[in-house]
């Protein structure tokens, strides 16, 4: 299976979870997820599946959506609601004026130090390892981009915002942050991420309908022993193909190349190819008539393409 797949990532699963369950439903050894969401978070999680899980470096500079809710009334140790509380409960709620006047400096580009809780790495160690033990975690701030930060609402202590950010924000540091500038405390409640670069809700599917559609060719594939060079996957696949994005509809922002097969052998082969209708395009998705992805190609000079990645015939 070469493509990509939308989840609708349910609470309570990490997105490590999430895969080994796809892993499980499509027999599908080679998968990827591009960009981690909290367990307690839910919505997007896009996955590369099979060879395409070799394109994930193209997909780690793509902004994110979110809607999220801040609690307000006392920060935790992990900067969301299953942490402990830190410190005494304010009774006092910003008032949506108040949250306003302070949301500027939490737009455009920011510094914003990462949760202690986190898969950051102190000398070697997860800093949420150290976390857990009890021990001091000091993490540098990292430099990232808030493109959009609306509030939607505010009723009682609880704010609900809507983001657009760069890849690498964290939404617990912002609720921990916004609360210490309002004098307030506060941590991050439900959270649904909206979007992954060109990969949204509208796509996204829940496991239960993808365990559906899974065993929809053979009543028994759900029991079928694993064995994914076997019949088992094929029925898995076929059951998945209507969810599933084709390489064609992957990384748009790059032309796509019809490729003769001299030129597509060429590519192969690690040489450069000349394509004079793209010279002024810096990469290229370089096609086989068949719709078969073959390479992603970068410009070197004119209309001169080096193979930056390739992918020969299965």
């Amino acid at each position: 299976m070469n493509g990509a797949l939308v989840i609708d990532k349910p609470p309570g699963m990490t997105s490590h979870d999430v895969v080994a369950a796809v892993r499980r439903l499509l027999r599908e050894r080679s998968i990827g997820h591009l960009g981690t969401l909290d367990p307690a978070a839910t919505g997007v999680l896009p996955l590369l599946l099979g060879r395409l899980t070799r394109l994930a470096r193209f997909f780690q500079s793509r902004d994110k959506e979110y809607e999220g809710e801040i609690r307000f009334g006392f920060a935790t140790t992990t900067y969301d609601a299953a942490g402990e509380p830190l410190g005494a409960r304010s009774e006092r709620v910003p008032t949506l004026g108040e949250i306003e006047a302070e949301l500027p400096r939490f737009r455009g580009r920011i510094a914003q130090v990462p949760p202690p809780f986190s898969a950051k790495k102190i000398e070697g160690r997860r800093a949420y390892q150290l976390a857990r033990a009890g021990k001091p975690v000091a993490l540098p701030p990292a430099q990232v981009e808030i493109f959009e930060l609306t509030p939607l609402g505010l009723e009682e202590n609880r704010l609900r915002l809507h983001v657009r950010c760069s890849a690498g924000v964290y939404m617990r540091s912002l609720a921990h942050d916004l609360g210490e500038a309002l004098g307030a405390g506060a941590h991050l409640g439900p959270l649904r991420r909206t979007r992954v670069g060109e990969f949204d809700l509208a796509q996204a599917v829940p496991l239960d309908r993808l365990r559906e559609l899974a065993a929809s060719s053979a009543p028994d594939a759900a029991a079928a022993p694993a064995d994914p060079a076997g019949a088992g996957a094929d029925v898995a696949a076929a059951g998945a193909a209507s969810v599933l994005i084709p390489p064609q509809r992957l990384l748009p922002e790059l032309p796509a190349v019809i490729a003769p097969p001299p030129a597509a052998a060429r590519l192969l082969a690690g040489r450069d190819v000349n394509l004079p209708e793209f010279s002024r395009a810096l990469k290229v998705r370089v096609f086989t008539p068949e719709g078969e992805l073959r390479a992603i190609a970068i410009r070197i000079a004119g209309s001169l393409f080096h193979p930056e990645l390739v992918f020969p015939p299965e």
